[in-house]
């Protein structure tokens, strides 16, 4: 059985995919969570990095107001969301959310296949990658490895990319500071310092996450940054709602993390 498989562990709505090749049974387990841009869904994200040649459960956890959470007008609430305060309501908000929801979707995940004990691996694209950064900050189960995609790696560049989108003036308190804070992966890199992490950066990214992405391999030592020419922050086709066939330079993603997780999940 190779076909994704669809369900909800715990409230959080996910799409799984068997490994085809298994070392197993059990076989060792990938947990990712996708972008706020395409794609934009957990199934679109399975379609987009399926990471088929490794022989892991990959499970990808759809993110909160995301996909069949949305509100009726989609997109357009989480924006409203960042009106009302960029850091507080939209980033730390969904961040904390997707994270706080992790453990008990994840045990669920584990009862429900045949999953190996031991660490899993994670990832995340953009957003994705703010909640796969804070899990290997704070991990509530051990971690093998991570990857982070055109990565949220601090809140305050976030704000500042959606500040100058919307065209309004954030107003920062304390509360939105400590948040920020607690968001700055870089800052926070003595905490994600043990675990290999794959730090993947697209060359026509936003410059804010092109320069946190290099500070952040830099900071941790054992990092390894792969910069992919031509790849803008999207990892598929807007509006990445729905699976679609693999763009070129989600090919060459994909290809990459694979290898990583390849190299540290046990059989």
């Amino acid at each position: 059985m190779t076909e994704p498989i669809s369900g909800v562990a715990a409230g959080v709505p996910f799409t799984a995919l068997p490994p085809t090749t298994p070392i197993g049974p059990p076989a060792p387990l990938v947990i990712a969570w996708h972008l706020l841009d395409a794609p934009c869904t957990d199934a679109a994200f399975a379609a987009a990095l399926p990471m088929r040649d490794l022989p892991a459960w990959r499970v990808f956890l759809g993110l909160p107001m995301c996909g069949t959470r949305s509100a009726p007008n989609g997109q357009e609430a989480i924006v409203e969301l960042a009106r009302e305060d960029i850091v507080l309501r939209y980033i730390d908000n969904l961040v904390r959310q997707a994270a706080g929801e992790f453990p008990a979707a994840l045990a669920e995940i584990r009862a429900r296949f045949d999953i190996a004990d031991g660490p899993i691996g994670v990832v995340g694209g953009s957003m994705g990658g703010a909640v796969a950064s804070l899990v290997l900050a704070e991990p509530p189960v051990p971690i093998a490895a991570g990857a982070l995609l055109n990565a949220a790696i601090r809140a305050r560049s976030v704000a500042d990319i959606v500040e100058q989108g919307m065209g309004i003036p954030y107003t920062w308190t304390d509360a939105a500071r400590h948040a920020a804070d607690r968001l700055d992966f870089v800052a926070r890199a003595p905490d994600l310092a043990d675990v290999p992490v794959l730090v993947v950066s697209g060359e026509l990214d936003h410059p804010e996450l092109r320069a946190d992405a290099l500070a952040l391999a830099e900071a941790l030592p054992l990092a390894e940054l792969v910069s992919v020419p031509g790849l803008e922050h999207p990892l598929a086709e807007r509006p990445g709602t729905e699976p679609a066939p693999q763009i070129p330079n989600a090919a060459i993603v994909d290809v990459a993390v694979t290898g990583w997780f390849g190299k540290y999940l046990a059989g």
